[in-house]
């Protein structure tokens, strides 16, 4: 009962800390660490004991969908080569210098241990890097390149971790096969999520009920992340792919689906993001009170890491500003404004704290696990260094930077976009089998009104009224005819989506004021 009120009351303290975030321009999820912290010093108030294994399969499913549901294929299509050089090869040189590292200034750790201790701090955070820079209106073409990195390092990091432990609980070395598994695993983990997609679509489509729709949205990604790591595959993976192939599937039609879908993921997303951002708060206090008075001393040494990963990002980008001058392409890093915003994001979160728990106390003859404390440490501070410092500043940095998004920028990309549907709009009225139903002032008092559409969608305004049909079936007529028109604009609309060049979260934003329209206009 005393863990049940705590989470009620971490829950309830996610609604503060937005409130309170919102007046103090600082993100929520800053906000709730630092609350959780304080309140876990507090005398009387219980510790959460969660399971380990169960912290990244009830938060990263759910979470990693949610922000994968934001992005689309297309994006990942032009930005391919950066996921590699980030989400995988940023990786693998992350875990190699902190390895490194922590060979050399940790005594009795042994390699395997340090090589599970790189893979714990390697991998920023998909879920912190959108609660925070997503809301300071950082420019989109910086925001899609870490929501990229950060959708598919997880499964690099888990990989190398579940393999270096086995090596330090087994006493061998780390398997050889490691990159053999992490490819085995990727390429079942992307079969899974298309197959999974495909069942949820259809199962949706059996459905009528718009909130039992929204509700299987809620177990697949928890189904195909079991499934996955059941199958020995990469969870990680199977969630994003079917986030990415559901929203490609997105059918026009689905306007009050999309409605009740977007409200129901905003309320799941922040509940979540704030529950599991204040386990990291609470958790610290375990961890500080498991290393005693040996805390200072240790604290000397994951210093020097925290230094490490920082560096090793910021040098890591740096060399990809002229690789990506030369291709010419815009893609960031391209100047030293990228590269310094790029690394100040790089902030570490869930999967870290997840990894660290999940280190095993003793290996396989009963001795304790070489420098546990140590390195459980080190992750949480690397944590705290790379999430808290950057999350409090990034508003200051990026003023001084003057790198905010332009507002003028993304009312053309959504103007655009508006102006798109709205001729299919106008091509489907016309084209419209029974428009001369309609007398000719009634076909030209709908035509006018579709040509208010693109200024409806990029301004909010509500719609124009309009006149009651004169007979049953004029009425009739002129409901086929707009939902016809409107129908084409959601095409439209999500055909662009799918689109190179098409920022997802312009053409989302326009689609959810177009739903919200045909549902009005429905009534």
């Amino acid at each position: 009962m005393h863990e049940l009120a705590l989470i009620i009351g971490l829950l309830l303290a996610t609604v503060i800390a937005v409130g309170l975030g919102d007046k103090l321009k600082l993100p929520y999820p800053v906000l709730m660490v630092l609350i959780a912290l304080g309140a876990g010093f507090i005398p009387g108030i219980p510790e959460l004991h969660l399971n380990p294994e169960l912290i990244l399969p009830l938060f990263l499913p759910p979470l990693l969908f949610a922000t994968a549901k934001k992005t689309s294929w297309s994006v990942f299509r032009i930005r391919w080569r950066s996921v590699i050089l980030l989400a995988i090869g940023l990786i693998v040189v992350t875990v190699a210098v902190v390895a490194g590292a922590a060979w050399l200034l940790i005594p009795g750790i042994g390699l395997p241990a340090a090589i599970a201790l790189g893979a714990m701090v390697a991998p920023p955070d998909p879920v912190a890097v959108e609660s925070v820079a997503g809301r300071v209106h950082m420019p989109r073409r910086l925001l899609t390149v870490l929501q990229s990195e950060g959708l598919f390092n997880d499964a690099a990091a888990i990989v190398i971790f579940q393999t270096a432990v086995a090596a330090a609980v087994n006493g061998r070395d780390v398997d050889g096969w490691l990159a053999m598994t992490f490819l085995v695993g990727s390429t079942i983990a992307v079969v899974l999520g298309l197959a999974m997609a495909w069942v949820a679509k259809k199962l949706i489509g059996f459905i009528d009920s718009s909130t039992a729709r929204s509700a299987v949205t809620l177990v697949v990604p928890f189904a195909v992340y079991i499934l996955a790591e059941e199958l020995h595959a990469s969870g990680v993976i199977a969630v994003v792919v079917t986030a990415l192939e559901m929203k490609r599937r997105s059918r026009p039609q689905d306007a009050a689906e999309r409605i009740t879908g977007n409200a129901f993921w905003d309320v799941t997303e922040l509940l979540a993001t704030g529950l599991a951002f204040g386990l990291i708060g609470l958790v610290t206090r375990s961890v500080i009170e498991e290393t005693g008075a040996e805390t200072i001393p240790m604290l000397g040494k994951a210093a020097i890491i925290c230094a490490v990963v920082v560096s090793i990002r910021a040098a890591w980008l740096a060399l990809l500003v002229p690789f990506n001058r030369r291709r010419d392409d815009g893609l960031p890093p391209n100047g030293p404004k990228d590269v310094l915003l790029l690394t100040w994001c790089g902030m570490r979160g869930l999967a870290t704290l997840a990894l660290a728990l999940a280190l095993p106390e003793h290996i396989a003859d009963g001795t304790p696990f070489p420098a546990r404390d140590q390195i459980v440490l080190t992750a949480v501070a690397v944590l705290f260094t790379t999430l808290i410092i950057p999350g409090s500043t990034l508003p200051w940095l990026m003023r001084k930077l003057q790198m905010r998004e332009a507002p003028a920028a993304e009312h053309e990309a959504e103007r655009v976009l508006a102006q798109r549907a709205e001729d299919a709009a106008l091509s489907a009225l016309h084209d419209a089998p029974f428009v001369h139903d309609l007398p000719h002032q009634r076909h030209e008092a709908i035509e006018r009104g579709i040509k208010r559409l693109s200024e409806e969608l990029i301004t909010d305004a509500a719609p124009a009224g309009r006149k009651g049909a004169r007979t049953r079936q004029e009425h009739d007529s002129a409901v086929a005819i707009r939902t016809i028109a409107l129908d084409a604009a959601r095409q439209e609309v999500v055909n662009a989506r799918n689109e190179p060049g098409t920022d997802p979260e312009i053409a989302d934003r326009v689609l959810h004021r177009l739903d919200l329209l045909t549902v009005m206009r429905q009534k």
